[in-house]
């Protein structure tokens, strides 16, 4: 049976994951993953120690990501659980050389597992709901590549548009609002809660 210290260890692994990674404190960051732990997001697909090297060269080369996290929603069913954590990712870069921020709303979506007494990630997911682009100096006019920023999918389109300017290659198949990719998600996330291997 479930208690309030599992939910709230569970909760506390997705707000240590935002202040951490966005830290840069990537000892303890690590302490919130199981060995096997894999991170997907639209520019890094693998192990987090992947993620973590992706994320330092980013950071060496000017990249400014930073995350905040809103409500958390836990489901445990017996050493498993699936976490779901509101979330903003705002990126800083220049685009068409304009300084402008992205801004992405969506979630998290966390499966974890408790292993040896303590409950980690084992892959997170983040979905991708809906981003805008804005110039930080308001007087500055900013012009997109139509056709570029159209062959990106509607929940980070925009973000895609950022770094595919900044030499990295987009994943576009994410789940996003709605569709096929959110609900095959949710079946992985249900069979999950059910004991089946990710």
């Amino acid at each position: 049976m479930p208690t309030i210290a599992d939910r709230l260890a569970i909760r506390s692994l997705m707000e240590n994951w935002v202040l951490w990674r966005d830290a840069r404190d990537w000892e303890r960051f690590r302490t919130l993953w199981h060995k096997d732990g894999r991170m997907m997001t639209t520019w890094v697909q693998g192990g987090f120690e992947d993620f973590i090297t992706a994320s330092q060269g980013a950071y060496a080369r000017g990249a400014r990501i930073l995350h905040t996290l809103g409500a958390t929603s836990v489901d445990i069913k017996g050493k498993r659980a699936i976490a779901q954590s509101k979330t903003t990712i705002m990126q800083r870069a220049k685009v068409e050389g304009v300084l402008c921020d992205v801004t992405c709303t969506g979630r998290f979506y966390a499966f974890i597992e408790k292993r040896n007494s303590r409950w980690g990630i084992v892959l997170l997911q983040p979905i991708y709901e809906k981003d805008r682009i804005d110039p930080v100096d308001p007087a500055a006019t900013l012009k997109l590549d139509a056709k570029l920023l159209a062959s990106f999918p509607e929940g980070y389109r925009h973000l895609a548009y950022l770094q595919a300017k900044h030499g990295y290659k987009t994943k576009l198949d994410m789940p996003g609002l709605d569709g096929p990719e959110l609900a095959a998600l949710y079946a992985r996330g249900a069979a999950w809660l059910k004991g089946k291997p990710l």
